[in-house]
């Protein structure tokens, strides 16, 4: 799990690196000096390091030939002036030192050293080769010292992200250093929460270098989307009254498919029942009343054959959550009913088969999701995703995850959950956020049908559909990070009373 963010001014908000690179012109052109931004850098990275590095220990300062190079300059100064036995290396030349980093060079006054690809016995080591806004493969001189440093064991701090990681896409470029901890600054960038990145970042710290808020929003300014790290603040949970009661925290209504296909519709009840829904209702073909019967006993059932079944249940306007995918089964069956509960204008979630049904179709399902005006969330993981989002620009080569959801969102006309280590949850009106609050012990069976649950749960309670797919992630990785190992999918509604708990704890 990564540190919480210590920027006040980035607490939730993500920043691509061209927002950052606005954030700093903004400061320098409100009277902010450029090296007095690289020795607050500098000096942050150098705190960090003497927390990883016994007192007067060795630290090896690899530095790169730009910006990046230059905080790495000012921390091996101040570990110097701290007693430390400092070890610089400079991949370049450093007559090729430019405009501030140049200046941070000239501060230092011991010897730099030619990198090599051997690494000298060190406590820790400082990478500042290359930041967040490298745009090519790694390759010749600095690949070979990338090697050294991911073989030597020795731990290494990274300084705004690992050499060699996009800092929009957290992509390896061609190979990147294996960091155990990551000091950036003003804000978190995609590439630190989304995979690989994530993995190669280790604890991530963030830095206030003095900016201002007005520079910070000036870098907001140019961003298409609205993009976040998930968590609590992001959104607020609903909150009961003296007068609550269970009508008046919202009916959810699951659909299941035959008998041979009941389990995943039941977790999903059991989470949007765990959620808060005052009422959860499961409708299934008669011939698997007696095998949900045997499984419920909270969970209502109605039977449910097909389409028109379905229509004359939604007369109930008291039903104002539906969820349909989990073990429904997949063909036109499947799309009448889709079509159905999007016309009926409730909020609705759909995954899995009610996905997959859509295949290369995710114009129809706009389509559905429009007239209707539901208020839909869409829960694919990658699999189901490139197959409902086929031939459309969601799945065009070279975009990131962000930018992958964003425009499925717009597509569809729907909030888009694209699941996995580094769940991204987009709105069509630009917000997006990257989760990265869970665990592998996720990936199991069962899993992603909880989550669906989770969300229907919310959203019968009143909330927004993208901060309930937001927080229904964030519960549901939360809930998995309690259990741990051993988890299978139906201890996850048994944990979210505890998650609910703390959360209200904190308020």
């Amino acid at each position: 799990m990564h540190e919480p963010v210590k920027s006040p001014q980035a607490s939730h908000r993500l920043l691509t690196v061209e927002a950052l690179r606005r954030v700093d012109a903004a400061a320098i052109a409100g009277g902010m000096p450029g090296l007095t931004l690289m020795e607050a850098a500098g000096a942050a990275v150098a705190a960090r390091a003497r927390t990883m590095a016994p007192e007067r220990g060795r630290v090896l300062v690899l530095c790169g030939p730009g910006n990046n190079g230059g905080d790495g300059f000012v921390a091996a100064r101040l570990l110097d002036e701290a007693g430390y036995h400092v070890d610089l290396r400079l991949l370049g030349e450093r007559a090729a030192l430019k405009g501030d980093a140049a200046l941070a060079a000239e501060a230092w006054t011991g010897p730099v050293g030619v990198v090599e690809a051997a690494i000298p016995a060190a406590d820790l080591i400082i990478d500042a080769v290359f930041g967040a806004g490298l745009c090519r493969d790694l390759e010749g001189a600095a690949r070979a010292l990338v090697e050294a440093v991911n073989r030597s064991g020795i731990s290494v701090l990274a300084v705004d992200v690992p050499s060699g990681i996009d800092g929009d896409s957290g992509a390896v470029r061609g190979l990147a250093v294996e960091a155990t901890e990551t000091v950036t600054f003003v804000a978190l960038k995609p590439g630190h929460l989304l995979q690989p990145g994530r993995t190669n970042c280790g604890a991530l710290h963030v830095a206030d270098i003095g900016t201002g808020e007005a520079a910070f929003a000036a870098g907001i300014a140019g961003e298409t989307h609205a993009l976040y790290r998930n968590g609590p603040g992001l959104w607020a949970l609903p909150r009961l009254i003296a007068g609550s009661h269970k009508y008046t925290r919202g009916h959810a209504l699951v659909l299941s498919g035959p008998a041979y296909r009941t389990g995943a519709a039941r977790l999903a009840a059991r989470g949007a029942l765990r959620a808060g829904a005052g009422l959860v209702t499961m409708a299934s073909p008669a011939s698997a009343l007696a095998e949900n019967a045997a499984q419920l006993t909270a969970i209502m059932l109605r039977p449910c054959e097909n389409s028109d079944d379905l229509d004359d249940m939604l007369a109930d306007e008291r039903l104002n959550a539906l969820l349909l995918g989990p073990g429904l089964g997949t063909g036109p069956a499947t799309c009448d009913l889709v079509a159905v509960a999007a016309n009926a204008g409730r909020a609705l979630v759909l995954d899995a088969d009610a996905l997959t049904s859509f295949r290369s179709e995710v114009r129809t399902l706009a389509r559905h999701i429009r007239d209707g005006e539901a208020r839909a969330v869409l829960t694919p993981h990658e699999g189901e995703f490139v197959r409902l989002f086929s031939g459309t620009e969601a799945v065009a080569e070279g975009l990131t995850k962000v930018e992958r959801a964003a425009r499925a969102a717009e597509i569809a006309g729907a909030v888009v959950v694209l699941k996995g280590a580094d769940t991204v949850i987009a709105a069509p009106d630009g917000r997006a956020a990257i989760n990265d609050h869970g665990t592998p012990h996720l990936g199991t069976a069962g899993s992603g049908d909880v989550l669906g649950g989770l969300v229907a749960g919310l959203l019968a309670q009143g909330m927004d559909p993208f901060e309930a797919a937001c927080a229904a992630v964030w519960l549901h990785g939360d809930a998995g990070l309690r259990f741990g190992p051993g988890l299978i999918s139906e201890d996850l509604p048994e944990m979210i009373p505890a998650v609910l708990r703390d959360l209200a704890g904190r308020a």
